[in-house]
């Protein structure tokens, strides 16, 4: 997080807004400066395919994962996965996507 922020600058940027905030699946999602943050805090689940809303249309990649094994994670995710946004609206944001 701390290099993110290093090259990013997300902390000095303006509020987040955050789209997600599910209490089931204790999912987080927001945006800041640019990039979107999706935070799983479920100790046991993982999801794919989650749908999640997104402000700005485009093409979306990870910059980081802490499913990684250098953070004593499991290596579920791709990291070279992009994800594309759709048109129509999702929590209260202009465009969707799946991660």
């Amino acid at each position: 997080m701390n290099h993110t922020e290093e090259k990013y600058g997300w902390l000095a940027a303006p509020q987040a807004y955050v789209s997600l905030k599910n209490e089931a699946d204790k999912v987080v999602v927001f945006e800041r400066a640019g990039l979107l943050f999706v935070f799983n805090f479920h100790p046991s689940n993982s999801f794919s395919d989650y749908r999640i809303g997104v402000e700005g249309a485009g093409e979306y990649h990870i910059i980081l994962s802490t499913d990684d094994k250098r953070f004593g994670g499991f290596e579920n995710i791709d990291v070279s996965s992009k994800y594309k946004t759709e048109a129509m609206e999702w929590n209260n944001r202009k465009n969707w996507t799946q991660v």
